[in-house]
């Protein structure tokens, strides 16, 4: 899936594949364990990102889900109807372009476009950088748009105080049991583009029951951020934040 977090990588080779030698043991055989934290410098580099965020008393949030559920649309929205009430600030995830970008700085909020090439995640490094190109701001509201994927997002810490998943209702109403890392990590989920739900094969109940057997408490919102639906919930929990 990326060449970052090592998903692509070949299967290994079984030992039996490589050429038989005979074992001559001179001493008493010793158990060596070998371990590697893999993500231990992300963790490191996320604790530092989540001081610098108290310090500075922003509320970083942190968008994932699938390509298509509305992430983008929903930052559209959210910032228009703050816009005099709170600052805000926009990092973008994306394999490619500035596009995301480009739809945010015309809400006149600044955004830093994150192109993360083979990467299918953000990480915590690249959000600390992101940081340095963006204005203080002390006090304002961070939204992440993580790249769409619900995988590896979920093992990657950004140092966010809060992490929201979305799932349209485009999308199956299983997805929580298919992918439950991400969910069992979250603080929110948002149904979104509840417009479309007369035209859909999409059960927000079953959804809601499959989420909370990954979370048990997990709370939920259900809107449609171009109909306005459910927007103000939303704004009443980011505030909350």
């Amino acid at each position: 899936m990326c060449g970052i977090c090592g998903c692509d990588l070949p299967e290994p080779r079984l030992i039996s594949e490589f050429p038989r030698a005979p074992l001559k043991i001179t001493a008493a055989p010793q158990t060596i364990t070998l371990h590697q934290d893999l993500l231990h410098a992300n963790r490191d580099q996320a604790a530092l990102n989540r001081d610098w965020f108290s310090r500075h008393r922003l509320s970083a949030i942190n968008l994932v889900s699938s390509p298509g559920a509305g992430k983008t649309t929903l930052l559209e929205q959210t910032l228009t109807r703050l816009r005099g009430r709170r600052g805000a600030l926009v990092i973008e995830g994306d394999q490619q372009t500035e596009l995301d970008a480009a739809r945010i700085r015309a809400t006149g909020t600044p955004a830093v476009q994150i192109q993360t090439g083979q990467a299918c995640h953000l990480d915590a490094s690249m959000v600390h950088r992101a940081l340095h190109q963006l204005p203080e701001s002390d006090g304002a509201l961070l939204l992440i748009e993580n790249v769409g994927n619900l995988i590896c997002p979920a093992m990657f810490d950004l140092g966010e105080k809060a992490r929201v998943v979305l799932v349209s209702v485009t999308e199956g109403d299983d997805k929580p049991l298919k992918y439950p890392s991400i969910f069992h990590h979250a603080e929110l989920l948002l149904i979104t583009k509840t417009d479309l739900l007369p035209h859909v094969e999409f059960n927000i109940q079953k959804c809601i029951e499959y989420a909370r057997r990954i979370q048990p408490d997990l709370p939920y919102l259900e809107l449609c951020a171009t109909r306005g639906d459910g927007m103000a919930a939303w704004l009443d929990w980011l505030e909350a934040q």
